[in-house]
């Protein structure tokens, strides 16, 4: 089994410094958007409060992650970037909802904001914003956990740009509309951003099979092996992006092959070169029954059998 390599220890400190400069952000993003009546000053700051929130769970995904094994979590703890994508990416579409509420309302009540005092603060906040976002982008390109906390300082360093873009427009106009009106833009461009890690994580969690890997292809290419007869049973799934499993039975064809172990080489060889699986688990089989799926259905494992009624193992002829 190959393992990839874990994201390089600076990137702890990254995240640690990512924590510090974000709070410096909500303390006076909050206390500017008091004392300034600002709906977008204070969405930011509510916004940047989540982001604190997805640092911690980040960093703590990531030191969590690089533990071993053990007997209780044979997988380790690979899985726990995942979960904290998910909940960073299922945070940010809340928070663009509740975000967009309190805009609809504040159409039909508009506040007196002070432009050029929200300008200066928001500007602030886009610097520090994409200050740790340019720290944690190398670390998102392959860490789906990373990558959540990277969206988060992106979407922020977005909302910033957009409170700067609205304080300016109230300070030549003043129309105060422009405040909620900006807010409802940032709402839906946060949506649209969250949306693709929230979908592939929950795919991950879901055990669906990666999006990089096409299953018709891997079959094709199993059954084009010499002494293949058939593959079924076949799972492909993640723990995280970067480690793809594979569990399949194939049929072997034993006048062209007698000894059925001969294929675990170049099978193994196969997927990993081509495909990029390099932890897989072939169970290889000379009869099964004609009705035996490509994808082996596991609904008879759940159909409500009591105790004194177990249910009986799945079984293959080999």
């Amino acid at each position: 089994m190959t393992r990839p390599d874990s994201i390089p220890s600076p990137l702890t400190f990254r995240l640690k410094l990512g924590l510090v400069l974000n709070g410096i952000i909500i303390l006076a993003e909050f206390i500017g958007g008091y004392f300034t009546n600002s709906l977008g000053l204070m969405s930011d700051a509510g916004h940047n409060l989540i982001d604190q929130g997805s640092l911690l769970l980040a960093l703590y995904a990531h030191i969590l992650a690089a533990q071993p094994a053990t007997e209780h979590r044979t997988f380790g703890y690979h899985r726990a970037g995942t979960i904290a994508a998910f909940l960073n990416s299922l945070l940010l579409i809340i928070t663009g909802m509740i975000i967009g509420v309190i805009a609809l309302n504040r159409m039909f009540s508009p506040v007196e904001v002070p432009g050029f005092w929200v300008m200066g603060i928001a500007g602030i906040s886009l610097i520090a914003n994409l200050a740790v976002a340019l720290l944690l982008r190398k670390g998102a390109e392959e860490d789906l956990n990373i990558r959540g906390a990277f969206l988060h300082m992106v979407m922020d360093a977005w909302m910033s740009l957009g409170v700067i873009v609205c304080g300016l427009g109230m300070a030549l106009t003043g129309l105060t509309i422009l405040d909620p009106l900006i807010s409802l833009v940032l709402v839906m461009v946060i949506t649209k951003g969250s949306w693709p890690l929230f979908r592939e994580s929950l795919d991950i969690l879901l055990e669906s099979t990666p999006p990089h890997v096409n299953t018709s292809d891997i079959v094709t290419t199993i059954e084009c092996i010499p002494g293949v007869k058939k593959v079924h049973d076949l799972h492909i799934w993640s723990v995280e992006p970067r480690i793809v499993m594979l569990t399949c039975h194939v049929l072997v064809d034993i006048k062209t092959v007698p000894d059925k172990d001969q294929l675990l080489q170049p099978i193994q060889s196969t997927l990993s070169s081509k495909f990029g699986i390099h932890h897989l688990t072939l169970q290889l089989e000379t009869e099964c029954p004609e009705t035996e799926d490509l994808h082996c259905n596991l609904s008879y494992l759940t159909n409500g059998s009591s105790a004194k009624d177990p249910i009986l193992p799945h079984l293959h002829h080999h």
